[in-house]
């Protein structure tokens, strides 16, 4: 019933596509701006939340205030469920995501998350702005979005209240939050610990409470969402890193004339640029922040690093990742 609603919200915003493009009017018969929200779950001064800022900024510059468009960080719009979902029917219009998120939507974005693939930020970097990830951008117009363009998330990381981690068997029977992601249930799964999807702001109130004993995710966020204040025990593991990007409705997209669309893509690649610098700079802070805070970061040996790597290689050959098995071939390839 749910998935009807949804593509009858789809149909109207479709057929309302041309109203949308051409904006409101006033009294006096002159075309008013053209207003969107854009949906983020990270907090003020976050990287980025200051490359979706300075989207929205570049946006309403070239257009001479006739499109702007309103940065919702912190969750205000929702959890990242909720606000892809209320992007796909139109309630909410940009997005800022990762590709964790998306796999319910559409799973190849998840050839981009599996762990231990790439070799280092600038093979990362060098896919992403390359044939293959202008592929996965477009993958997801079947389900009524467009992404415009890639945003740094850094590799991600453990992180508990328990013990240090320094090989997969630590991680035994260990309660570790994850992203509502199949994929990233059966990565921890393969590590022995035991993976609970939960939303990223009942992250820091889980571990306080017992709930859970850890999750993982990148430098930045262990800071900013004070997750060091619970879990101390942080290991540099790097298992995978999970891609972000500003997405549009595109029903909406369809709706903006060409000049338009180049003006808002091009103003998405210039927000990428500024998050990108900006996250190297964030996670030099927030890695330094924590070890002032006390954390214990055990960087992992060569071998130990490995154990986790063969820890992981049974995932690739997994029924349900066959079909990703090409595109990641290519990401191998990519020199």
């Amino acid at each position: 019933m749910k998935k009807i609603l949804v593509i009858l919200a789809v149909l109207a915003l479709i057929a309302a596509a041309p109203l949308a493009a051409g904006g409101s009017q006033d009294s006096s018969g002159g075309a008013k701006a053209r207003t969107y929200k854009l949906a983020d779950n990270q907090p003020d001064g976050y990287p980025t939340v200051l490359g979706d800022q300075k989207f929205a900024d570049v946006v309403k510059e070239k257009t001479n205030g006739g499109i702007v468009i309103e940065v919702y960080n912190n969750s205000v719009l929702g959890n990242e469920k909720d606000t892809i979902e209320q992007t796909q029917i139109g309630d909410i219009h940009f997005i800022r995501v990762g590709t964790n998120p998306l796999s319910s939507v559409n799973p190849l974005g998840n050839a981009l998350s599996m762990p231990f693939l790439f070799r280092d930020r600038t093979h990362m970097f060098k896919v992403l702005d390359g044939p293959i990830g202008e592929e996965i951008l477009q993958a997801y117009t079947s389900q009524n979005l467009l992404g415009l363009c890639w945003l740094d998330a850094g590799f991600r990381n453990f992180y508990n209240t328990k013990k240090e981690i320094k090989t997969p068997a630590d991680m035994k029977g260990l309660k570790i939050r994850v992203q509502e992601s199949s994929l990233m249930m059966d990565m921890v799964r393969n590590l022995g610990a035991s993976p609970t999807p939960m939303a990223y702001g009942e992250v820091y109130p889980g571990m306080q409470n017992g709930i859970i004993d850890g999750a993982e995710n990148n430098w930045p966020s262990y800071i900013t969402a004070a997750h060091y204040e619970v879990a101390k025990y942080f290991t540099t593991d790097a298992h995978m890193c999970s891609p972000e990007m500003i997405l549009i409705n595109f029903a909406l997209w369809n709706s903006f004339t060409d000049a338009e669309k180049k003006l808002v893509k091009d103003a998405a690649i210039e927000g990428a640029k500024v998050e990108r610098a900006e996250w190297l700079k964030a996670e030099k802070k927030y890695e330094q922040a924590a070890r002032d805070s006390g954390s214990i970061i055990t960087n992992l040996s060569p071998e130990q690093h490995k154990l986790f790597q063969d820890a992981e290689a049974p995932l690739y050959a997994k029924p349900e990742y066959a079909n990703l098995l090409p595109i990641i071939q290519r990401i191998r390839d990519t020199k």
